[in-house]
């Protein structure tokens, strides 16, 4: 029985993640081949000795990885499970290991350079004999990229010259067996537009089927814009919507620069954060019992942002609906776990590392794991379920004398705790008499679809009661 074409690993010690997979026997044989290898099924793994590396989905959201380096070189012999680049995701780097015994033989997308997921980053060699012939493959899919395939002029009948422009024809499908190697954006696309995906004949490495080849089957290929004699207002409509829609030039002198992968997923987080209905409540808090706790216990290293998130953890258990999540617009969840996930800025993004059953844990282990979460986040090696899965957030602004803030809630939650600075403050009592006390202001931003203003209120004020008698955080 012939192998999947397909084949991946991903452990989740000391993460790691394998992706590899035979090229496809469609386009580098000619059809008599491939009928010599329908008679003779055990050919196909004698000769199917190159196979691919391939850029792994490392989390739901990522759509593209980046090479951060590369920890093997070209000719370096690999054995099974090595691993042998370094991929940076939209939150974490991480190893990727081969599922083969063989040698690198080509480095298809180089360290600092990017590539879409399924894509190809490198070629494995079985033997010394196939580097030559993969290195071949390697700078052909370089060339390919660059130039267009030399087959493009059939017949001059096939292409007539209509009075408006239209997107040219797909090539047809070979005559003969073949499999069927697209992108998952290609698949995606086909399904979108009712393509039959089997039909289309792919342009790209080794005969992979692109999401431009799906756009073309389905006549929606982007051409470049012309002027047709015929109508010269059609086509000054596209030329209108283009210079509208671009963007204005940079002012002399400045620089611009790309988004990383970690900016890319909070970009993308901050924009769809945007379809969710949400209010803002702040509410005082006084912070001298807090305050006196803190200095006693920061000596065993406990910080700030533990004891708020154990007190945020505390009052979750008493309002479980300000815990709920409403992901589909029809229904919430209530989450059978508190989570507090805590805003972390870090060099050139910004990561939530979640405190997972945060009401189950004593503030002093806590405090340790805080620890030992921001230290991976900010060496860029938190496991995935360690920054998504958090059902509140905690952001904590006040170490830097921000006195208030509004934070934007994060996809998938119900609220998000905005912390501002401790400040002395002068406060008059019921008899009329000053005195200075520290306060505190939070502001609470919640998803209105599952949260109500009553909730929330109710939710500050038990809140506040933990932080101004804050003896039970440390039980």
């Amino acid at each position: 029985m012939a192998s999947s074409p397909f084949l991946s690993r991903i452990p989740i010690k000391n993460k790691t993640i394998s992706f590899s997979s035979s090229l496809s026997p469609s386009f580098p044989f000619s059809p008599s081949t491939l009928s010599h290898r329908k008679r003779n099924p055990n050919a196909l793994r004698v000769q199917a000795k190159i196979r691919e590396i391939f850029m792994p989905a490392l989390s739901s959201t990522m759509t593209e990885g980046k090479i951060v380096s590369w920890i093997k070189s070209e000719g370096d012999v690999l054995s099974k499970g090595e691993s042998v680049v370094v991929v940076e995701s939209d939150k974490a780097d991480m190893d990727v290991e081969t599922f083969y015994d063989g040698i690198l033989a080509a480095i298809v997308v180089p360290e600092g350079e990017t590539a879409p997921v399924g894509a190809p980053i490198g070629l494995l060699a079985e033997t010394e004999e196939e580097i030559a012939e993969a290195k071949a493959k390697a700078a052909s899919k370089a060339g390919g990229s660059s130039s267009p395939a030399t087959p493009i002029s059939p017949p001059d009948t096939s292409t007539p010259a209509p009075a408006i422009p239209q997107p040219p024809p797909a090539p047809a499908a070979p005559e003969g067996p073949r499999k069927t190697i697209a992108t998952p954006f290609a698949k995606k696309l086909a399904r979108q537009h009712k393509v039959d995906i089997n039909k289309v004949v792919g342009t790209g490495p080794y005969g992979r089927i692109t999401p431009a080849d799906v756009e073309a089957a389905a006549g929606i290929a982007v051409s470049k814009p012309s002027v047709s004699p015929a109508s010269p207002a059609a086509a000054a409509v596209p030329v209108m919507a283009a210079a509208s829609s671009s963007a204005p030039p940079p002012l002399p002198g400045s620089n611009v620069v790309p988004f990383t992968s970690m900016q890319a997923a909070v970009s993308k987080n901050m924009v769809e954060s945007l379809s969710v209905p949400t209010f803002r409540v702040g509410y005082p808090l006084t912070t001298d019992a807090l305050d006196a706790l803190y200095e006693k216990v920061k000596p065993k290293g406990v910080t700030m942002t533990a004891l708020l998130a154990k007190a945020a953890a505390m009052t979750l258990v008493q309002h479980p609906v300000v815990n709920a999540s409403c992901k589909d617009g029809k229904s919430f969840t209530y989450n059978s776990n508190v989570n507090i996930a805590v805003a972390v800025a870090i060099n050139g993004g910004l990561i939530t590392p979640v405190l997972q059953d945060a009401d189950k844990l004593d503030l002093y282990l806590l405090s340790k794991k805080w620890k030992e979460l921001v230290e991976k986040a900010r060496a860029k090696q938190l496991q995935p379920q360690e920054y998504n899965s958090g059902t509140f957030t905690l952001s904590n602004l006040g170490m830097f004398g921000v006195d208030r803030f509004d934070a934007i809630l994060p996809p998938g939650q119900g609220a998000i705790m905005a912390v501002g600075a401790s400040k002395p403050t002068v406060v008059a009592d019921k008899d009329g008499f000053f005195s200075v006390k520290s306060k505190m202001l939070v502001n609470v931003t919640a998803d209105h679809r599952i949260v109500y203003g009553a909730d929330l209120a109710a939710f500050l004020q038990t809140f506040a009661k933990i932080v101004e008698n804050p003896e039970s955080l440390t039980l």
